[in-house]
């Protein structure tokens, strides 16, 4: 029996959230924050964490810095059951990335030191550790600088010893949308997007175009839609699930929870209706507490959550 159900690598960080900002910032000003969160951030971890939350055995390969945010970040995330003895912690200059999300009504920005996630190499990876799973994930191809010139070898190989394979790209910080994304969409079982990157990736406005260039290439497209809930696209089947209402505090880490509802059920070989489910159900569950992990990381209100939203 494998070892794992799925293996991830990618970035570790923490997301530093402040809520109740003004509007506007203006330079110069000294702004205040009416509160704030230091929680598990990135969305490799968030995964991870999530997945395993959800019952799933989950093996996890990054680098951290020698510093006090790497450690409080490898801690959450074995604090959640994750596996983190690949987790590499490295000497030097380069210190453990960090997210800033500024938090406000309607819209949020998002800064990113990235410290070592752009140091994550090909060689950093334990091929026997990410092979001793059914399924590999991989988040955030845009900010893993150290290996996308190798995904698509990395995918190759890990296709060859039976494993299925998801990937979630998340936002290109340049907003180039290159690095041979399309190429490695060859070795993909589940592509993970959300709107706005279906038709970046796609280099299409039309959503429609955009949904039917990118089906051609995968298996399976789940497009993750927000309040519009997610479809998927498989050869000329589609489907539909209508997102979770629920009062949401914020919507960090939603998408990646989403991702890990969703194959915490495909790699059970649930239908497909079902790991759109337990996607919807996932999203929706991290915005009803800050941040991407703490709603999971609350098994009382996790499990309260799932019996009052699951259907019978």
């Amino acid at each position: 029996m494998p070892q794992f159900d799925v293996t991830i690598a990618g970035e570790l960080n923490l997301d530093l959230i402040l809520y109740g900002l003004p509007q506007e910032l203006p330079p110069e000003r000294e702004l205040l924050a009416e509160r704030m969160m230091l929680t598990l951030g990135s969305s490799s971890a968030i995964v991870a964490h999530n997945l395993a939350a959800l019952g799933r055995k989950v093996g996890f390969i990054s680098r951290i810095g020698d510093d006090s945010l790497g450690q409080i970040a490898v801690e959450g995330l074995a604090a959640g059951n994750v596996d983190v003895s690949k987790v590499r912690r490295l000497e030097g200059a380069t210190k453990t990335g960090l997210t800033v999300i500024l938090q406000r009504e309607k819209l949020r920005n998002i800064l990113t030191y990235p410290g070592t996630i752009f140091d994550l190499t090909l060689e950093d990876l334990d091929f026997d550790y990410l092979t001793s799973s059914g399924h590999f994930h991989l988040s955030s191809f845009y900010l893993q600088r150290g290996l996308t010139k190798h995904v698509g070898e990395l995918f190759r190989k890990l296709k060859a010893t039976g494993l299925t394979i998801s990937l979630d790209t998340n936002d290109d910080p340049e907003d180039q949308w290159e690095g041979d994304v399309l190429d490695v969409l060859r070795y993909v079982d589940v592509f993970l997007p959300n709107a706005r990157e279906t038709k970046r990736i796609a280099g299409t406005d039309d959503f429609e175009s955009a949904l039917a260039r990118l089906a051609d290439r995968v298996p399976l497209l789940v497009v993750k839609m927000g309040e519009e809930g997610a479809l998927a696209v498989r050869g000329q089947e589609r489907f539909t699930s209508p997102a979770v209402k629920v009062r949401f505090v914020d919507p960090v880490g939603a998408g990646d929870s989403f991702d890990a509802g969703f194959l915490s059920q495909y790699v059970r070989g649930a239908d497909l209706p079902t790991c759109l489910l337990w996607g919807n159900l996932a999203g929706a569950l991290s915005t009803t507490m800050p941040g991407g992990t703490e709603a999971f990381r609350d098994r009382e209100h996790r499990e309260a959550f799932l019996r009052e939203h699951r259907p019978a």
